[in-house]
This record gives structure tokens, C-alpha cells and sequence, in this order.
């Protein structure tokens, strides 16, 4: 199979643009669920959905006895679910998935289904004490303003239970993009190349997975019912490169954008496999593909609950670094995405089982 890209085609940019730009908050993954299938299924031997809402996609080698790997990406974004509506119409919010409290006041948002514009709303500052402007506002005292001016009329649009997250349009800025949910849309975007333009050597077992900001949920599941050999999970990671306030050195900037995809020795739930490690990084060097390790420490992908699924499955996390993720839009660099698909299909193409052997 040729090698993908190296810049994105057109076709590519709007597939990322209609990924980020559904609505796919944990539990209610639907509509981002349809525009991979639609994408996927031409290309696939077997699709299906399971209980969770996984999108399980096999993609079978020809010939020899091959490893089966899979490939997992998360399809959920952080949002917003709708708790109850106020005597004026109002909507009261829980967050769903982690998110700070001073990203959401003052936001634009989509509601629902029917993506019913709202607005996170905030007290003036004309209208604020000292004391109060040197507080942070509490999820628990806002609520999202759709304009209905009624009870009434904000339950015949809104119910209980419906989700809500950011109202940000995706946008190509030089050599970079800026978009809501690129934690993890980039990952899926990968994936559904790699189903489309499939590396030789593996079984490749697609996993879209579900819920993963709310504890890794889908990828349990998907791990157990896969069965696989080996697993590669693809997500996104926050790059913390800005300068400090204070003037001195960065050095826990997790990732940083424009050194390539990172590549993960450990995160708060996983050690990653010496051999799959090994493997990816001589894969990135002798390809002259750039790629970073990711600072070791806290957060956790999908490779949390899959290395240690049925027996126990050797996983590695490979991730395109963004800026401001779990906010209102991210910003990653379009050389780093696409350099993470050409690794990933690099290094799947030459797996082998001695990369899998522990000494």
C-alpha cells in the first residue's frame, strides 16, 4: 500500500472539518458514529456497532497468518448535558468529561440535536463587586441561554439529558488548524485513513471508540471483544509549550507543536510495551520522520484499560500534540497530524511478533 500523504489533500481538511465540527459528546457519539461509517464502510470486511456504540471495523490482510492490532480512537468530546430548565427558560448544565469552569462562561454553544444556538451567559462587569470579579464562577451557577424567554418554551426545544458543546467552526490558519474537539478528531481522522489506506503485515481491527473522556469506558469493551494481539491507540495530547509567565525555561511542556507526533513512554494509566516503543521511534528514524516522546505523568488514554484487557495486551499510545484542549478550540499543526498517520502506518506496516516478545 503507498504511503500517506505528507500534506493534507483537500478531502482530508474537510473530513477533519466535519469530524470537529459534530456534535459527539460522551454518550451521545451518533452523528460523529455516521460520518466515520460512511467513510469506513466501503473499505471494510466486517462493521459493527456493539452495545456501547463502539464502531468496530476489521480490515483483513491477504495472504500469510498476520498479527491482529488494534487501533483505537476515541469519537467522544468533553461537553455540556442539560440537568433542567429554569421558570425563565434557562437551561442548568453538568459538565460532561473534564473541563475547567472558567473555560465555559461567556461561550457560544450548540444544544442538542438540532444544534439550537446558546450562550453561556455571564454577569456584566459593570454590574460586579471587587470581590466578585476576583472569584471564579462555578458550573453550578450558570446556566445556558437560548433565548426562549419561557419554561415553556425552552422545554418544547431542550430536555433533560441532551448534550451541548462549544459552537466553534473549524479554520485552516497557515500551518495550522483551529477547532473544538480536536482531542480526539485528529485520532479518528488517522484511523479512517488507515482503514481507507490500510498497512501491510496486520490485521487491522479499527476501533472508533465511545466514552472515553468519562473513564475509558468503550475501550474496555472493545479490547474484550477484539481479542487482539497488539494495540495502537491515537489521540490527542495537550502541548503545553507556551512561554512561562515568569521568564524562565519551559521543561514540562508535555508536548510541543511543530516537533512531530508524540510518542508515549508513559502516561497516569499506562507503561508503554519496550518493544512497541523501540519499534515506533526506530520506525520514525530510519523513515526521517520527526517525532517527541511525550513528558511522562499524568492524563491517560485508551491504552489504560486495553494493555490490561483479557490476558493482557501490549499497547503503545501514539498522539498529535494541540494546544487548549477541553476548551473552546484547540489549535495543532497540520506537518504534526499528518506525520503522525505516516508513522503509525509505517510502524504497523512493519510489525512483526518479536517486536511483541518480553526477554
Amino acid at each position: 500500500m503507498p504511503a500517506p500523504a505528507a500534506r493534507p489533500a483537500r478531502a482530508h481538511l474537510r473530513l477533519l472539518q466535519d469530524l470537529t465540527e459534530a456534535i459527539g459528546v460522551s454518550g451521545a457519539e451518533g452523528p460523529v458514529r455516521a460520518i466515520v461509517r460512511k467513510q469506513v464502510e466501503p473499505h471494510a470486511d466486517s462493521v459493527k456497532v456493539d452495545a456501547l456504540g463502539n464502531l468496530l471495523v476489521t480490515r483483513r490482510g491477504a495472504g500469510r497468518a498476520r498479527l491482529r492490532v488494534m487501533v483505537s480512537a476515541h469519537t467522544d468530546e468533553v461537553g455540556m448535558m442539560v440537568v433542567s430548565v429554569s421558570s425563565e427558560g434557562l437551561l442548568k448544565f453538568e459538565k460532561v468529561g473534564s473541563i475547567d469552569d472558567r473555560q465555559l462562561l461567556g461561550k457560544p454553544v450548540w444544544v442538542g440535536a438540532d444544534r439550537l444556538p446558546g450562550f453561556i451567559g455571564a454577569k456584566p462587569i459593570h454590574l460586579m463587586s471587587d470581590d466578585e470579579t476576583e472569584q471564579t464562577v462555578k458550573v453550578e451557577s450558570m446556566s445556558i441561554d437560548i433565548g426562549s424567554g419561557s419554561k415553556t418554551a425552552a422545554e418544547a426545544k431542550v430536555k433533560p439529558g441532551d448534550r451541548a458543546t462549544f459552537a466553534t467552526r473549524f479554520r485552516r490558519m497557515g500551518p495550522s488548524v483551529m477547532a473544538k474537539a480536536l482531542d480526539n478528531r485528529l485520532g479518528v481522522a488517522t484511523l479512517i485513513e488507515l482503514v481507507q489506506n490500510p498497512p501491510d503485515g496486520i490485521e487491522l481491527l479499527a476501533a472508533f471508540t465511545v466514552q472515553e473522556e468519562v473513564g475509558l469506558r468503550g475501550a474496555r469493551v472493545a479490547a474484550f471483544s477484539l481479542d487482539p494481539q497488539a494495540a495502537l491507540v491515537l489521540d490527542c495530547t495537550p502541548a503545553n509549550d507556551l512561554p512561562t509567565w515568569d521568564g524562565e525555561e519551559n521543561i514540562a511542556y508535555n508536548t510541543r507543536l511543530g516537533s512531530g507526533p508524540a510518542i508515549y513512554a508513559a502516561d497516569g494509566r499506562t507503561l508503554a510495551h519496550p518493544g512497541l516503543l523501540e519499534h515506533f521511534i526506530h520506525t520514525a528514524e530510519s523513515e526521517g520522520l520527526p517525532y517527541q516522546i511525550r513528558q511522562p505523568g499524568g492524563g491517560a488514554t485508551d491504552a489504560g484499560v486495553i494493555h490490561v484487557a483479557r490476558a493482557g495486551i501490549p499497547s503503545l499510545s501514539l498522539s498529535t500534540p494541540a494546544r487548549y484542549p477541553h476548551s473552546a478550540a484547540g489549535i495543532a499543526s497540520l506537518a504534526d497530524w499528518r506525520d503522525t498517520v505516516r508513522l503509525a502506518h509505517a510502524a504497523l506496516s512493519s510489525l512483526t511478533e518479536r517486536t511483541l516478545r518480553r526477554s
